[in-house]
């Protein structure tokens, strides 16, 4: 926690006639009420602390945050474990501790900060205010800040680290979370996400520098700093640019007779599609208008995440019946994830998953790649990556067509730093995903990207339209030609860390001392990859190719039939995930029986392994 700093305004008086007791817990309670300067989070310690609510105030003073898939990402309120202005302020103030101490230019070539549109009436805490802030610790060092001057969405900060020339940035979102979140996302100079060692380090500055700089409080200086710039109409337009590299079929855009409906799920999206969509020359999409402005209530949806699908899409859904749009893009309220659907023959909604996505994006970004090479291309140099957890269609596709295929961790940090090595090492790469509908097409931006995923997919639904085709007749024929990969996700959710806990170290000790089971129920298991441990069974040396990551909970079964399944703790929410695919070879066309095959696997994954009526779980569709 550090050192105990001077007491500042607060009656330390006060503080020791209300003792818990609890000399750890007191010197958090003293230092939070010296420091934070927010009215709001520091009477909601008062008020526990009055009320005696010792354990409420241990759960929310004796820990941190620390990075997961996703950055800091935690509900907004008050204390050290929380989102709010105290903890951000102590986060940049670790960051620039060591970009100080990482880059001997960093006072030439700056910062990038970037926000959402959440906010909180009852903790006086905002996305916006959560950015000025973070500028403010910044400039108070006589550090260049480029501060945004209103909401962009996610990639427009790694996009704008990247094209400035900036040290770092960092993008104050909770991306698709319920309201009650928010977050604090880190990008490096490479313009992807940080990963170890640089998180780890910047845990360690945090800690050593906990008490707020003079200075840093003064979120006034981001409107009087003459080292503060606004990098917003600069960055839009070579971002929107940049983005007519991979149109390909600009003529058939412009005289599309095809509709499209967009909804921005009250997020941060709307200005940017439709800049997006005139910029492949397209008419502008018919944008939702309940959910087209920022709403930090998300007050139409039951939760603002369009992966959930139809029930989430009600809205969009009906408006396109309505106004005749065979196709609807949906943006997370950051923009940089994307759900599409399509009206089919029968009148009926298919929304796809981001594994069938992934297969549309895959075979449309290749096709383009191949008809506009020079001719001395090679195909050899040409890559496409997915996490771990996501389907292996690209996998299958680059087998069928000679280009290279890599799998990395879970989470878009991995993808984007890996994407950006193979670009230092002159490979080119053409497409990246993960199955929670995060897609990257082409390399403008080193994370996923919602704008140019919508954008892209108009344009392949466009070039279908001129064939004849839809977006579902074409994703039959792709797994016609490359074999079915029929995967399907879902979660439970649990509040109990060491429920998830016992429910691993069971799958780690199942027949016996560090012996992983050899069948789930009637399925038997070929090879266990656990890399929470370090350990694959497939391996000569029985190590794990991805990184260990100690830190998470993550479980691969390869089994007999062809299917894969993993089990792993979602990074930024208190779920447990599984992922199963059935992954044909092209002469296996009967699709329903692989589809019946990979829903007994689950049931009996879910029966054996997870036993969620055992261990308290509850379903998601619950």
């Amino acid at each position: 926690m550090g050192d105990c700093g001077a007491p500042g305004d607060v009656n330390s008086n006060v503080l020791v006639a209300r003792s818990t007791g609890d000399a750890q817990l007191d010197k958090a309670v003293w230092q939070w009420l010296s420091w934070d300067k927010n009215q709001k989070t520091k009477e909601q310690i008062e008020s526990l602390l009055q009320d005696g609510k010792h354990k409420e105030l241990r759960e929310r003073l004796c820990c941190r945050l620390t990075f997961g898939t996703a950055g800091l990402r935690s509900a907004m309120g008050a204390g050290f474990c929380y989102i709010n202005d105290l903890t951000v302020i102590q986060s940049t103030q670790g960051i620039y501790k060591y970009l100080e101490r990482s880059f001997s230019d960093f006072k030439q070539r700056g910062f990038v900060v970037g926000y959402d549109t959440r906010g909180q009436v009852t903790s006086n805490c905002s996305s916006k205010k959560l950015a000025k802030l973070t500028a403010a610790v910044l400039l108070a060092k006589d550090v260049p800040v480029y501060f945004f001057s209103t909401y962009v969405p996610t990639p427009f900060v790694p996009y704008a680290v990247q094209q400035l020339g900036a040290v770092a940035g960092v993008m104050i979102t909770a991306s698709h979370n319920r309201k009650e979140d928010n977050g604090y996302k880190v990008y490096w100079e490479n313009g992807a996400q940080i990963t170890s060692p640089h998180d780890k380090e910047i845990i360690k500055c945090i800690e050593e520098c906990v008490e707020p700089w003079n200075g840093s409080w003064n979120e006034n200086l981001v409107d009087t700093s003459p080292l503060r710039q606004d990098p917003l109409k600069k960055i839009c337009d070579s971002y929107m640019e940049n983005l007519t590299k991979i149109c390909y079929h600009r003529e058939l855009n412009v005289q599309t007779s095809l509709k499209f409906v967009h909804t921005s799920f009250h997020g941060v999206g709307h200005d940017y599609v439709q800049l997006a969509f005139r910029a492949f020359g397209f008419q502008p999409p018919i944008p939702v208008p309940e959910q087209k402005d920022p709403d930090p209530d998300f007050s139409t949806v039951k939760c603002p995440n369009p992966e959930e699908g139809e029930s989430v899409l009600e809205l969009s859904l009906r408006l396109a019946e309505k106004e005749n749009a065979k196709v609807v893009v949906a943006t997370d309220p950051d923009a940089d994830r994307l759900a599409v659907a399509e009206q089919q023959e029968n009148g009926c909604w298919k929304v796809f998953t981001g594994n069938e996505l992934a297969a549309l994006f895959g075979w449309w970004m290749f096709s383009c790649w191949k008809e506009n090479c020079s001719q001395d291309a090679d195909v050899e140099n040409i890559y496409m990556l997915a996490t771990t957890v996501s389907s292996k269609i690209l996998r299958a596709i680059a087998h069928a067509e000679g280009f290279h295929f890599e799998e990395t961790l879970p989470g878009f940090k991995w993808i984007g730093n890996r994407v950006k090595n193979l670009l230092d090492n002159g490979k080119e790469v053409l497409f990246a995903f993960e199955e929670s509908i995060g897609f990257m097409c082409g390399t403008s931006v080193l994370d996923k990207d919602g704008v140019s995923a919508a954008v892209v997919i108009a344009e392949m639904a466009t070039y279908l339209q001129s064939q004849n085709l839809t977006l579902a007749q074409k994703l039959s024929e792709i797994y016609e030609k490359y074999g079915y990969h029929i995967s399907k996700t879902s979660y439970f959710l649990c509040y109990d860390p060491p429920t998830i806990k016992r429910i691993f170290e069971r799958l780690r000790n199942f027949d016996g001392p560090q012996s992983y089971p050899k069948c789930c129920g009637i399925y038997n298991i070929l090879h266990i990859r656990d890399v929470t441990t370090g350990y694959d069974s497939s391996q000569p040396n029985k190590k794990s190719v991805l990184p260990v990551s100690k830190n998470s909970q993550m479980i691969t079964f390869t089994f007999q039939n062809g299917c894969v399944a993993t089990l792993r703790t979602s990074g930024t929410e208190p779920k447990i995930k599984y992922y199963a695919e059935m992954c044909a070879l092209p002469e296996q066309s009967d699709r329903s029986v692989l589809e019946e095959e990979l829903q007994e696997l689950i049931g009996a994954l879910i029966e054996n392994f997870l036993e969620p009526d055992k261990n308290g779980l509850t379903w998601r569709s619950a």
